[in-house]
């Protein structure tokens, strides 16, 4: 376990590795900042509001979720343009984030003082559509390589979820446990799935991330070298390289070698959605 990024980050979350461009998107949401690793230098963008996730895009662009809305940030002069707003008052806020296959964006929402309930998941192709309710602490979200199921964490429940997967139209179905995690192993964050079928969730408090096999059996546990552990990605050219996100009071980003590869991040098709760029809304605001 080496340092990635040595960020000093208030709350690191959500890396992807864009491999398109060799590059690591990561996001600090309390910093209210996105960054983009490259050839070993980490760039961050400031933002005028906590951002939850990011992923790349068919464009020059990086798709962020900032407290109330999705928006499209230009990395060549760092300008902000929203694509829709996220039906929740100031109480409320982004959480983690992820694209699937298909290109569309998963998004889920949590209350800023963990209210019960209170937040949901989106799915976002140009409209935005709310998929789950009830979430109180929304968080890691992953597919199976044949994409017929999708991994889903609501921390709060100390639990991973899997659910039945349609790729042509996004629909979900069958949500049941997959693995329950014990209290004192942390809170389960963010996760990532392998090329083997692993997933692997990130503990919170925890100072590790847990690999679970298909059945949900863990198999592997990789020790980090800080308490609060918040996400996990695979990367590298190779997409062996396991970097990982942790919160203050370390803040750093991470990489290991685990032994076994795993894919990059889907990319939002921008361009294709019902929203295109070009017609969004120009908030260039930071």
């Amino acid at each position: 376990m080496e340092i990635a990024v040595r960020a000093n980050a208030k709350l690191a979350e959500g890396p992807r590795w864009d491999s398109a461009t060799r590059r690591l998107l990561w996001v600090d949401i309390e910093g209210c900042e996105l960054h983009v690793l490259e050839s070993g230098q980490d760039r961050a963008i400031g933002l005028e509001a906590t951002v939850g996730a990011a992923a790349p895009t068919t464009g020059g662009t990086v798709l962020v979720a900032l407290a109330d809305r999705l928006a499209l940030v230009d990395l060549a002069d760092e300008s902000v343009r929203t694509l829709v707003r996220l039906p929740h008052g100031p109480a409320m806020r982004s959480n983690d984030g992820a694209c699937d296959a298909a290109g569309r964006f998963w998004i889920g929402t949590m209350g800023l003082e963990l209210t019960p309930g209170a937040g949901a998941l989106y799915r976002y192709d140009g409209s935005l559509e709310p998929v789950l309710d009830g979430v109180t602490l929304s968080n890691g979200i992953g597919w199976t390589r044949d994409d017929t199921r999708m991994y889903y964490i609501d921390s709060a429940v100390y639990r991973v979820d899997v659910l039945d997967f349609e790729l042509a139209s996004g629909r979900l179905e069958e949500r049941r446990p997959f693995v329950s995690i014990d209290k004192s192993d942390g809170i389960p964050d963010g996760l990532t799935v392998d090329d083997e079928g692993g997933v692997w969730v990130a503990l919170y408090g925890g100072s590790c991330v847990h690999r679970y096999d298909e059945r949900g059996r863990l198999d592997a546990v990789l020790e980090v070298p800080a308490e609060n552990v918040t996400s996990c990605c695979f990367g590298g050219d190779d997409g062996r390289s396991l970097f990982v996100t942790t919160a203050a009071p370390d803040g750093n980003v991470y990489v290991a070698q685990p032994g076994v590869s795993g894919p990059p991040a889907h990319v939002f098709h921008a361009g294709g959605t019902r929203t295109a760029p070009l017609d969004a809304e120009d908030t260039s605001a930071r």
